[in-house]
């Protein structure tokens, strides 16, 4: 089934960052749930401690080639070519630099962020020969969401894009800039998009018809039609994250999971399972952190 869209929003603003509730308020995006997921420990740098990170290539060209997929539909619709979308690509990259001055210690040498943007490029030529940006008026780009499950538990997130059928049918839309996972490995960004449909379904009472992964590192494109019955386990499954969590929070006991992802984790020099001694926890942990806002996403 193909949705056609109507009018404009696409990884929906993650650029703009969600405004931190109350202090003792429950919240969860797909970014730190899946962060908790992989490693308890990894969610306790990341949103307890808010242990820096530092900026790496292929992060920083994800944000950047979905900066130049949004502001694509900017443009009528015939002038969204290949061509114009790469021309976006060095003018969102200086705006880039301005948002966030650390991305610019990057490169040493203009050979080097030369052959980064010619690899940003190649994404954005890979996404036109996935989708005919001249057919299509996404209803929102970089769309924040936030949406309170009944539990009191809120949901926070961007949506790179949704796209709305004049029949009223919608379909949401994810940019990854890195290769499609292989076979029997999809869970984790099914998570993701299962996690923005029932965010869709609070908010305005619609099921999405479609959930759409445009992966363009190898050109390949995962699609899922949700049911109610898949949002509502999503939903308890999230509960139960929350309540984990919650837990963790409570004994202080956020032990670390290893896995092949820990070679990519930026706080390994801290974690005990490589010898490591984790700072000591914040004082005032009984106050839950500050809202969870979502980081761009860079697939």
């Amino acid at each position: 089934m193909v949705v056609v869209s109507a009018s404009p929003a696409t990884e929906v603003a993650e650029q703009a960052e969600a405004a931190a509730p109350p202090v003792s308020r429950r919240s969860l995006s797909p970014s730190r749930a899946g962060d908790f997921q992989q490693c308890p420990l990894l969610y306790r740098f990341r949103t307890v401690d808010k242990l820096p990170e530092p900026p790496s290539a292929a992060a920083v060209r994800g944000t950047l080639v979905h900066s130049a997929l949004e502001h694509l539909f900017d443009l009528p619709a015939a002038e969204r070519t290949p061509e114009a979308a790469q021309a976006l690509l060095p003018g969102r990259w200086e705006q880039l630099q301005v948002d966030e001055p650390d991305v610019a210690t990057l490169f040493d040498g203009s050979e080097a962020e030369r052959t980064w943007l010619e690899s940003a490029a190649a994404l954005v030529r890979t996404w036109f020969t996935l989708e005919d940006p001249t057919r299509l008026e996404p209803a929102e780009r970089e769309l924040k969401v936030e949406t309170e499950l009944d539990s009191g538990l809120l949901l926070r997130g961007i949506i790179d894009r949704v796209d709305v059928a004049p029949n009223g049918m919608v379909r949401v839309v994810d940019y990854k800039t890195g290769r499609s996972p292989g076979e029997g490995f999809e869970g984790k960004a099914l998570f993701q998009m299962r996690f923005y449909a029932l965010a869709v379904w609070r908010l305005k009472g619609v099921v999405p018809a479609l959930l759409q992964l445009v992966y363009l590192g190898d050109g390949v494109v995962l699609r899922l039609q949700p049911t109610e019955a898949d949002l509502l386990a999503t939903e308890r499954k999230l509960e139960a994250l929350s309540a984990a969590i919650e837990k963790a929070r409570e004994t202080g006991d956020w032990r670390p999971r290893t896995s092949k992802l820990c070679g990519w984790c930026a706080h390994q020099a801290l974690c005990p399972a490589f010898g490591g001694t984790p700072p000591p926890l914040p004082v005032a942990l009984t106050a839950r952190p500050a809202g969870e806002p979502e980081a761009p996403a860079i697939g």
